[in-house]
């Protein structure tokens, strides 16, 4: 499988607002978290235009949603997990821009925040956060491992998962029988067997990741094999089922990257290592989502960035639950807004 080059890349998007996490669907619609004003998601339509879809209102607690992950649902709404400085929880945002709770308490606590929110095909939702220490970057090491998994179904949630090593994206794989989760900071990709009740099972390390890598974005292919993107080096990852390990993509600038593995192996690690883009053409990217016709391309999100790079992909993606849902409620709505 040979690497895609650099000068391979195409842009798309233009003002977007910590675009982290991006997903497609098969009108050709790429949404992606928007941090502009109240907090939503950006829409970039096929012919290059980008409009806003924002919160109309701050949340309950007077803050602005600070979207991370996204899920889209049927008929358009979007599932938003919540990154706030203090806060988390997930938050529905429909097609009118009004927004209400989904999850925001868990056994009476509130969540801490949310890293990332999705779907799978029995409409169970599974949500993900990193640490509960305080500040997050406390938790940008090897040794703290108190992130965790929930599981919402029929209203009710629960932790099914804990003791992750900052969790990030999970997915379930395409047999419906194993979930997925990066673990950014203990470097690794974890499965879990999903029990007949949602619950998870038989925890395996898939595969754990060597100098600069930073499991971040997770999607697979139709093939079965997980796709990951890692912030810091701004690689592209191939793993399949043996743990193997190929990297199909790279935008690393070699002081930084020894800066930050220094940093890290030593405990050391902060928001500056995170927040400095210091690849040629890609801006910390974190995430991956199978895109265009026959799902053959891949739109990265990035934490750093303003547009979404394009690459072409040598194998087709895994179709996304989302991918045929009717959103005509959201493009509707869509149409009385401006493009930036």
């Amino acid at each position: 499988m040979e690497r895609v080059e650099l000068a391979d890349l195409s842009f798309v998007g233009h003002g977007l607002s910590r675009p982290e996490c991006a997903l497609a669907h098969s009108s050709g619609l790429i949404v992606a978290p928007d941090w502009t004003g109240n907090g939503g998601v950006s829409v970039i339509f096929q012919d290059g235009s980008v409009k806003r879809h924002l919160a109309r209102e701050p949340l309950d607690t007077g803050e602005a949603l600070r979207p991370n992950g996204i899920c889209l649902l049927e008929g358009g709404d979007l599932l938003l997990a919540h990154l706030g400085d203090e806060t988390g929880g997930v938050y529905r945002l429909r097609p009118d821009g009004s927004v209400q709770p989904f999850l925001t308490h868990l056994n009476d606590e509130p969540l801490p925040p949310t890293n990332f929110v999705t779907l799978d095909i029995a409409d169970r939702v599974w949500v993900t956060v990193s640490t509960r220490m305080r500040p997050r970057a406390a938790a940008y090491r090897s040794d703290v491992a108190d992130g965790f998994i929930v599981l919402v179904e029929g209203g009710d949630a629960r932790i099914v998962a804990d003791g992750l090593g900052y969790t990030n994206e999970c997915m379930l794989h395409p047999d419906g029988e194993r979930l997925f989760v990066n673990e950014t900071f203990a470097r690794r990709l974890t499965c879990f067997e999903i029990d007949s009740d949602g619950g998870l099972s038989n925890r395996k390390t898939v595969a754990e990741f060597g100098t600069g890598t930073f499991p971040d974005g997770l999607a697979f292919d139709a093939d079965g094999c997980a796709w990951i993107t890692s912030i810091v080096s701004n690689r592209v990852l191939r793993v399949d089922d043996t743990g193997d390990v190929l990297v199909l993509l790279e935008d690393a600038n070699a002081e930084h990257l020894n800066w930050v593995e220094n940093a890290w192996s030593q405990n050391a690690m902060g928001r500056t290592h995170l927040d400095k883009a210091a690849g040629r053409r890609l801006r910390n990217i974190s995430n991956l989502a199978f895109c265009g016709e026959g799902l053959r391309q891949a739109v990265l999100g990035c934490l750093l960035g303003d547009s979404l790079a394009l690459l072409d992909m040598p194998v087709a993606g895994a179709r996304p639950i989302h991918w045929t849902f009717d959103i005509a409620p959201l493009i509707s709505a869509l149409d009385t807004k401006p493009a930036l």
